[in-house]
């Protein structure tokens, strides 16, 4: 079965696998980004590439900006780069400041000046898709459709997206929206099951549902009818499952079965993690976070595998850690 994803329908070059530049840049201090940093860059993205990967997902905050200050850096050493890809950003997370706390903000007039921000960081004209990181909940839609009409208008940002919000979130914003959001990045993988869960358990009261997962109840079906592309961040589960040893006791038997599934199927673990993710129907787009090269394109493995419905299954049952209602 082609992996065919409802970002294709705007975005032909999106590719099944994209990439996550949080780990570029060096540290999330106010250190400066070095030479080392953009070659250490350059490899990432040469491991990305080399598996057919062409999106990459960036965020303002990601290393405090130096993320995408060293991607910009890889476009001036490599003009040709950017066309060669699906460029992707968001923003709607602040810092604390001298103005406030940590803080969300949807405000139009913030959407627009981060924009402008990470355009100079990348050092490019436009973005392919701009993502609002987190929910906000003083985000006015009406104020959001004007920025975001504004930056289309610009020619500064092609397509929208969410990143972290349920299907009541996305509905609220979508009324005023004059064109349809095209992405939701969710963390979902094995290592974190509530999306999941919100469907299969929703309506049985002794099953063992994590807290929160009911807010996610609609969440996957609600993109897979409107065409929206899940992609799933944390895809690796952070190696809690891909490692010698678990890193969790709990975590063991989940660990154990992806080890001897990527041993019957001639794979890698990271394409185990990942081929899971994508034999969902919503034809999820996981999110590479790794900065290490050898880890990248063993996360091409995802490619070449298939799983049946009944290891897709187990792996999800012992992850869960209990069985299912």
């Amino acid at each position: 079965m082609s992996h065919v994803l409802p970002l294709q329908q705007h975005l032909p070059t999106a590719s099944p696998l994209a990439y996550g530049c949080m780990g570029l840049g060096g540290h999330w201090d106010d250190s400066p980004w070095t030479d080392a940093h953009v070659d250490h860059a350059q490899a990432a993205v040469e491991a990305a590439l080399d598996i057919g990967v062409t999106l990459f997902d960036h965020a303002d905050i990601y290393t405090r900006g130096k993320a995408e200050s060293v991607f910009g850096e890889l476009f001036r050493r490599q003009p040709s780069l950017r066309d060669r890809i699906v460029l992707q950003s968001k923003c709607g997370i602040r810092f604390a400041d001298d103005q406030g706390p940590g803080r969300y903000d949807l405000s139009g007039g913030y959407i627009v000046e981060a924009v402008e921000a990470s355009l100079k960081r990348l050092g490019t004209e436009r973005l392919d898709i701009l993502l609002l990181h987190r929910p906000d909940p003083l985000m006015q839609p009406e104020e959001i459709a004007e920025a975001f009409q504004r930056l289309r208008a610009a020619g500064k940002v092609g397509h929208f997206g969410v990143s972290n919000m349920n299907v009541g979130q996305m509905a609220w914003l979508g009324h005023a929206l004059d064109q349809p959001l095209v992405v939701n990045q969710l963390e979902l993988g094995l290592g974190h099951l509530e999306p999941l869960d919100a469907g299969t358990c929703f309506n049985d009261r002794q099953a063992a549902v994590r807290p929160g997962a009911l807010a996610w109840t609609g969440t996957l079906e609600h993109c897979q009818q409107h065409g929206i592309q899940l992609q799933a961040w944390a895809a690796l589960a952070r190696g809690r499952f891909s490692g010698e040893t678990a890193q969790d006791p709990a975590d063991e038997a989940a660990r154990a079965l992806v080890h001897k599934l990527a041993q019957q199927h001639g794979v890698s673990t990271e394409g185990i993690l990942l081929a899971w993710l994508m034999k969902h129907p919503a034809r999820i787009q996981p999110v590479i976070g790794s900065a290490n090269p050898d880890r990248i394109r063993a996360c091409g493995d995802a490619l070449r595998v298939q799983l049946s419905r009944n290891e897709w299954y187990a792996l999800y049952v012992a992850a869960r850690g209990a069985p299912l209602p």
